[in-house]
């Protein structure tokens, strides 16, 4: 799927680091989100310091976008908080250096209150998938995630936000 008008922008937050996802840390992928209907997709447009050789984007690189888009995936549709047990990647086509990248993620599966499967697929400009994941992921309500201290108030504050605006 493509990124167009019908996706609802979500917001993202300059209060931490995320090398994937804040738009503060200007070596990371600054990555944006948007939601339509059960899928969340991300654009991204892959920095030039982030490549291996041959200006091809390095494999791990390619598995944070996924994992990144999954974990948002599991917060903005399930609203819950999560963590990534385990992950698959199948790397199809390369990554160029500088390329602009749209990801997207579903639930494939809840499994109970504590875990969720989840599936993303990595695309070029031209809809070329370049790479797809499988995830399990540990997933939390934000009260849990407070008392286990996962987070603290201010960006639980930002979670709830994100979890109505959803």
């Amino acid at each position: 799927m493509k990124i167009d008008a019908r996706c609802k922008p979500l917001p993202t937050s300059a209060d931490h680091n995320c090398f994937a996802c804040s738009p503060a840390n200007e070596a990371g992928l600054q990555m944006t989100f948007f939601q339509y209907e059960d899928t969340l997709l991300s654009r991204v447009t892959i920095p030039d310091h982030l490549g291996g050789w041959n200006a091809v984007t390095h494999g791990g690189v390619v598995s944070t976008i996924l994992d990144e888009t999954m974990s948002w995936a599991a917060m903005v549709l399930l609203k819950r908080l999560s963590f990534t047990q385990k992950m698959t990647v199948e790397f199809r086509k390369t990554v160029a250096v500088g390329a602009t990248m749209e990801a997207e993620a579903r639930i494939r599966e809840v499994k109970d209150n504590r875990e969720a499967a989840l599936e993303g697929v990595l695309s070029d400009a031209a809809g070329t998938v370049c790479a797809v994941s499988e995830g399990t992921f540990r997933i939390f309500s934000p009260a849990v995630a407070k008392r286990l201290k996962l987070v603290d108030d201010k960006m639980l504050a930002w979670f709830h936000g994100l979890f109505e605006g959803g």
